[in-house]
């Protein structure tokens, strides 16, 4: 199976327990019916995403993920998710969540993009939010 790596750009925050977090990420790649070569997650502020938001997805708004497929195989999972701890801080206030709530929900969305869920539309949205939730109650990072 590939790798889950974490990396932080221009930004004081390192994950705790990355361990369990990759094993739990993994997890789900599978479950999805995928299998992993990489995944790579870049931490970075709102800036930061900003610009790349700007540069590669025309879209000048601030956004707490922003994932790049770069399979190029089916069935295998192979990305680049940069995701803004300054959103992830914001969004705990604005859906009550607590900040590792927030963050392992966003780490998981990323995955559910990269095995082909969307959330353009209502019922989009739902299905995932449906499947974030299924994924976030399975964690064991206790």
């Amino acid at each position: 199976m590939g790798s889950v790596q974490f990396f932080y750009e221009n930004i004081p925050f390192k994950l705790k327990q990355a361990l369990k977090l990759k094993a739990w990420i993994k997890e789900a790649i599978q479950k999805e019916g995928f299998q992993l070569k990489s995944l790579s997650y870049v931490f970075c502020t709102d800036e930061d995403l900003l610009q790349r938001n700007i540069q590669f997805l025309n879209h000048n708004t601030l956004t707490d993920i922003i994932t790049f497929d770069l399979s190029e195989e089916e069935g295998l999972i192979e990305g680049e998710i940069y995701i803004s701890i300054d959103r992830v801080r914001e969004n705990t206030t604005k859906f009550s969540k607590t900040f590792e709530d927030e963050l392992h929900r966003v780490l998981i969305h990323g995955v559910l993009h990269l095995a082909g869920y969307r959330d353009k539309k209502a019922d989009q949205k739902a299905a995932m939010r449906k499947r974030e939730d299924f994924y976030l109650k399975k964690r064991r990072l206790s």
